[in-house]
């Protein structure tokens, strides 16, 4: 009795094409971000949490430092959003992993419960009240 037929394995090229396109879509917008200032006026939308009430939202100066970071200013960086900074880190780290564990053939399972989501929540939270505090200047954008 023969063997049934078995699946091709698939190839490295094949398993590398979505974390390639991710960093080729992230690199895009970080471009696109290092060349179009967001410190000039006019090119991106204010945030409307800002807008409309004048309180910095977690995302509030991400752009401004995303532009910092692309050009080497990591202190500005930091100053303009600690917590975007940290996230570029995570995805850097995040990426590797995926790209390591395809070329390795297994698959990239993140399974985060919900404890370390709550306590991502909780420091997301915790950013955004201190940055809006009046001892927490040091956060503003």
């Amino acid at each position: 009795m023969a063997a049934p037929p078995q699946p091709p394995p698939d190839s490295l090229w094949r398993r590398l094409a979505v974390p390639g396109g991710i960093l080729v879509a992230v690199a895009g917008a970080f471009a696109y971000v290092g060349a179009v200032d967001p410190n000039q006026p006019g090119h991106y939308p204010v945030c409307p949490l800002y807008r409309f009430t004048g309180l910095y939202c977690p995302g509030c100066g991400g752009l401004r430092s995303a532009h910092a970071f692309i050009h080497g200013d990591l202190l500005g960086a930091l100053r303009d959003n600690a917590a975007g900074v940290a996230a570029y880190l995570a995805f850097a780290v995040v990426w590797t992993v995926w790209v390591v564990r395809a070329v390795r053939g297994r698959p990239m399972r993140i399974g985060l419960g919900p404890v370390p989501m709550a306590v991502v929540g909780a420091l997301l939270l915790v950013f955004s009240v201190v940055r809006n505090l009046p001892f927490g200047g040091w956060l503003h954008p």
